[in-house]
């Protein structure tokens, strides 16, 4: 089976995201993949529903403090997104084999913020559940602009911050229990798949494998 990246970057990558926590990556998404996951999502819009925090029963919306409407994804019965679990299952083998991090499985949503919309600061974790490893973010926005807002706010161990567009086909991956980040304020609608790579405990919360 054809990869969908050069084991030369997969490396880069690698050692970017071991030196920083942290490595972003423009033109993950490939242009056919890319208009399959934008037509996925329109067609699956009236399916999104108000996101919470917390992990399974824990889960209460809290819009003051997340703005955003997810739709979770299946391997199975989204069999449309063949050419996605593809690519995440190349992800998956890049990391187990060449960062040893026994990965089990994977948990991905379509994310929606309306204008407005935002995610305070947080860490990929849940007081309950810490089996998340890599989060991964996948921009899906059609001819964003500076000044349209949404941008992923970076929090590193030095006490430095930056921002990260939202550019279609990009995709930031960071340590889920090490990276702090937020979502800034959307000042137009903003679309990104998004997701976790996941360690034993693989049976709780959203997981598909």
């Amino acid at each position: 089976m054809e990869n969908y990246h050069r084991l030369e970057d997969w490396l880069f990558w690698m050692d970017e995201l071991s030196s920083n926590d942290y490595v972003v990556v423009d033109n993950f998404l490939e242009g056919h993949l890319l208009k399959t996951i934008r037509e996925f999502f329109q067609s699956h819009f009236d399916g999104f529903t108000k996101a919470g925090i917390g992990a399974l029963g824990d889960n209460i919306v809290r819009g003051d403090i997340r703005g955003d409407y997810t739709f979770w994804l299946d391997r199975q019965r989204d069999s449309a997104l063949d050419g996605f679990w593809r690519l995440i299952d190349e992800t998956m083998f890049i990391f187990n084999r060449y960062c040893f991090l026994g990965l089990a499985g994977y948990e991905f949503h379509l994310a929606h913020y309306p204008q407005g919309g935002h995610y305070d600061k947080h860490l990929d974790q849940f007081n309950t559940r810490n089996n998340r490893t890599i989060s991964m973010v996948m921009y899906l926005n059609e001819d964003w602009q500076k000044g349209d807002g949404g941008e992923l706010g970076i929090f590193l161990k030095d006490d430095t911050s930056f921002l990260v567009e939202p550019i279609a086909a990009r995709c930031v991956m960071f340590k889920s229990a090490e990276v702090p980040h937020c979502v800034m304020a959307s000042n137009k609608p903003r679309n990104s798949l998004t997701g976790w790579l996941l360690q034993q405990p693989s049976a709780l919360g959203q997981f598909f494998g």
